[in-house]
């Protein structure tokens, strides 16, 4: 009879990114039910009993810039709110107090500020953030989101731009036109976002102009560099210096050559 050795099977390896947090201290914050700021170096997470009632990020429009870039609130209508309030948030729910927006509208506006500035805010970073605790941000009529369920998104918003366009670089560098020869058809919304590619704008930038999220803005610019039309501007690389001038020749140096030249001649 033969028998045949089966090799037992391989050990289970155990994932070291499955489950990972993007931010650990965030993840202790929101299970202590922490109330503050936590500063990150691409943005600040406003937390209200462990929850994010609030984002903000230099990369992603506000929520002024949301409301008011398509007629849903007029801008003087925000800058009253603004000047009575201590914040965006609370200006926004002084705008809910006294009927001047939908609340649908508004919390709808409120999710997307999150979400965007929270998924720049979340961005891997060289520095460490800090948190500041602070009683000023709390729960209240808007919406929030738990720290969960932002970086679940935030994780997924990732996997999404990769998919699209591997390279990020035209994430944050200015975008310049490609060749269009060969450049596929787009879209109207692609359309407006090609419009403002001039050399210097970036991705967040033409969002702002837009009156857009960040991130969708950099979902369209991604379709465009995937598709050939847009392409980041090259860094500027500076030229090397210049040789250093070889050193002046001294009277002794010249002396010692002339000796050099006699000893050459007499051998």
């Amino acid at each position: 009879m033969t028998v045949v050795q089966i090799p037992p099977p391989p050990l289970p390896v155990r994932d070291r990114t499955a489950g990972r947090a993007l931010s650990p201290m965030l993840t202790r914050l929101a299970e202590e039910r922490a109330t503050g700021v936590l500063v990150r170096e691409h943005g600040t997470l406003y937390l209200a009993e462990g929850r994010v009632v609030h984002a903000e990020s230099p990369l992603a429009p506000g929520l002024d810039v949301l409301l008011t870039a398509h007629g849903t609130l007029a801008t003087a209508a925000w800058q009253r709110a603004a000047a009575q309030a201590a914040g965006p948030l609370h200006a926004a729910e002084l705008l809910l107090e006294t009927g001047l927006l939908p609340t649908g509208a508004l919390e709808l506006c409120q999710l997307d500020a999150v979400y965007d500035a929270g998924y720049f805010a979340l961005a891997p970073s060289s520095t460490p953030g800090h948190f500041r605790y602070d009683h000023t941000p709390r729960i209240g009529p808007l919406p929030s989101v738990p720290v969960v369920a932002l970086e679940r998104e935030t994780l997924r918003r990732r996997l999404l731009l990769h998919r699209l366009w591997s390279d990020p670089a035209a994430d944050s560098a200015p975008l310049i036109r490609a060749d269009p020869a060969r450049a596929a058809p787009v879209t109207p919304r692609q359309r407006a976002v090609l419009d403002r590619v001039d050399g210097v704008r970036t991705a967040t930038g033409i969002a702002r102009n837009l009156g857009r999220q960040a991130f969708h803005t950099l979902v369209d610019v991604r379709r465009l560099a995937a598709a050939g039309h847009v392409a980041p501007l090259a860094p500027l690389v500076a030229e090397p210096p210049p040789p250093p001038p070889p050193p002046p020749v001294t009277d002794p140096d010249i002396a010692l050559l002339k000796r050099l030249r006699d000893a050459l001649e007499a051998l």
